[in-house]
């Protein structure tokens, strides 16, 4: 890591990233790509989109919780129980959330998906490569623009969320 990123990360808190997957699979191929890419960001992994709703909300299990700065939310769209279009609609309808830069990082190349999730708000729209290393490379990318790289509003300006 350069030295310049290690003294701009040293100056503040890192921002969390969650992870919305429900294939475990996914989920860990995901992980190992962002740490070979030294990301020193927490990665929250919720299962299914009631449970990202309910860690968004600060709800359930989240009630309490620090659940706020986030740098990016990564986010199925093929889940249980609430899918990855409705979790996405809620995000960007609520003041607080809306800011938040969301990632749909899905299977799903149906144009209707795509154009839908365009349509509510999504910041990027990243099909998962089939290819292993292809994977790796495209979730290293991804980690690296919006955890890093990427400059969010000021929390102030966000609707409050921390």
């Amino acid at each position: 890591m350069a030295a310049e990123t290690k003294e701009r990360l040293g100056t503040f808190k890192l921002k969390r990233i969650l992870l919305v997957e429900d294939n475990a699979n996914d989920a860990e191929l995901t992980m190992e790509a962002l740490a070979e890419h030294n990301l020193a960001n927490e990665v929250d992994i919720v299962r299914d989109g009631a449970e990202a709703l309910d860690y968004l909300q600060q709800k359930g299990k989240y009630a309490g919780s620090e659940a706020g700065n986030l740098a990016v939310i990564l986010l199925d769209l093929k889940l249980p129980k609430v899918d990855g279009l409705e979790v996405l609609s809620v995000i960007k309808a609520d003041e607080k959330l809306r800011c938040i830069p969301v990632v749909v990082l899905t299977s799903s190349r149906e144009e209707k998906d795509v154009v839908e999730s365009y349509r509510l708000g999504v910041n990027a729209y990243v099909v998962k490569p089939v290819n292993f290393n292809e994977f790796i490379t495209a979730v290293k990318e991804i980690g690296a623009f919006w955890a890093i790289v990427n400059e969010p509003p000021p929390v102030q300006h966000r609707g409050g969320i921390r």
